[in-house]
């Protein structure tokens, strides 16, 4: 079988393939009743700068493979990035080895072979970005600029930072199932710094797409960061008290990612979730709802397969305030006596549905009077027992109007009650990741302050 040499770095498709086929045969000689591999490269630029001088300049070349093999219920893996033929044949005898002295699991092994996907859609996932190392600066340089420039009360910065990546992975296992496709992801942000003494704020913004021809500009995302800060100038605390929360779309995001993690299958049966167990319960309100759409074009967690090449599908996560179903792989699924989800690897594109019209305003006149969050600090959620309690930064809102900046406070809650008690979600969706949400309402949360 011909494989392709190791030392050119960009090997195509094919070249991958033939790396993956090897790998797999190698694992039929030794033995293994079953065997999947992973085979990927990656490149990517990044620069940073700050004040308008060059802080970090890094060019990524990283490839890997990864073997895993299946004897008996005993799994083992190994991985090198040494692609030669003699490389690839040692990785797999050292897989076939650690399988020895493995316990043996009944749930161990691949997906099965009807879940497998029997093609690789077009997801239009690959934009590469012809962009010299010079041209990257000037833009980093051009967006913190436009940051600095934008009020003289900016006075500091944390830097500008640009990154553009593409990447290569193809799957294959003993099924005959080999696939795989080129993904590209490019970023700008930037950090500034305003105020003096005591009363330094600092806040961000950023970019992020498949195509590079999606981003915002440079100067958007430097003007968007420093108006941000600028707002935050001469916080005020608030006295302990209840009061409904609005979080920022971008805040948003990670309380539906804090469900997730609580409906993925390894949570499930290791019985760590504040949400065991809840399949056909209801978990939001009425009139609540969550899809998983993999096939989204461009999306930035699109995929049309799973880490096990099983084929991803649109599905409703969560219809009417009720959990249709978990986040499984093969092996959480079995572990459950259920069948797998593709979600190998994670979640694909969660999308929630908005139920309030009218932007950004219409969410501050459904707020009425309590706290708008634009940023959390700390790591205070237990996703075992829902408990939630972050440090975090917003504003007072009264009447649905910004009344001043606030900081220094505590939001507490549990996640279960805060999940039933989601009164809004806004159409302000934010599309640069992997949730697509808009803003969340929450009737009430415990503010801890003065």
């Amino acid at each position: 079988m011909a494989v392709v040499p190791s030392k050119p770095f960009a090997l195509s498709s094919k070249g991958l393939e033939s790396i993956i086929e090897l790998a797999l045969a190698e694992a039929a000689a030794c033995g293994a009743a079953q065997a999947e591999a992973v085979v990927s490269q990656n490149t990517g630029l990044s620069v940073g700068v700050r004040l308008g001088e060059v802080e970090t300049l890094e060019h990524q070349r990283d490839r890997n493979l990864g073997v895993t093999v299946y004897c008996g219920g005993r799994k083992g893996s190994a991985s090198t990035a040494d692609f030669s033929a003699d490389a690839v044949r040692a990785t797999v005898a050292k897989a076939c080895s650690i399988a020895r002295f493995t316990a043996a699991d009944p749930f161990a092994g691949l997906a099965d072979r009807a879940l497998m996907a029997t093609g690789v859609a077009d997801l239009d996932l690959s934009h590469p970005w012809d962009l010299a190392a010079d041209r990257a600066i000037e833009i980093a340089k051009d967006c913190e600029a436009a940051a600095l420039a934008f009020d003289p009360r900016i006075n500091n910065s944390e830097g500008a930072t640009l990154g553009t990546h593409q990447a290569l992975h193809v799957y294959g296992n003993s099924h005959g199932f080999v696939g795989g496709y080129p993904t590209t992801s490019h970023t700008l942000s930037c950090v500034v710094l305003a105020g003096s003494g005591e009363d330094m704020q600092r806040d961000y913004w950023y970019t992020s797409a498949r195509d590079w021809r999606d981003l915002s500009s440079g100067a958007e995302v430097g003007r968007e960061s420093a108006r941000r800060t600028i707002a935050r100038l001469d916080p005020r605390k608030l006295g302990t008290r209840r009061s409904p929360v609005l979080f920022a779309p971008e805040i948003a995001r990670g309380l539906i990612g804090h469900f997730a993690a609580a409906i993925r299958g390894s949570s499930q049966y290791r019985q760590a979730s504040f949400l065991l167990n809840a399949a056909g319960q209801r978990v939001f309100p009425p009139g609540f709802s969550i899809t998983e759409r993999p096939h989204i074009l461009k999306g930035m967690a699109s995929a049309p397969f799973d880490d096990e090449g099983v084929a991803t599908h649109d599905r409703a996560l969560v219809a009417d305030g009720v959990l249709d179903g978990y986040l499984l792989s093969s092996y959480s699924a079995r572990k459950l006596g259920l069948q797998s989800t593709g979600n190998a690897g994670g979640a694909h594109n969660l999308v929630v549905t908005p139920t309030r019209p009218g932007g950004f305003d219409g969410m501050l006149a459904a707020l009425g009077t309590g706290l708008y969050v634009t940023e959390l600090m700390g790591q205070g959620v237990n996703t075992v027992t829902g408990d939630y309690s972050r440090g975090a930064a917003g504003f007072w809102v009264e009447n649905g109007a910004i009344q001043f900046p606030v900081a220094e406070i505590t939001i507490a809650g549990n996640l279960s009650a805060m999940l039933k008690g989601i009164v809004a979600v806004g159409d302000d969706v934010d599309l640069r990741g992997g949730v697509r949400v808009g803003s969340i309402l929450i009737d009430q949360m415990t503010i801890a302050g003065e």
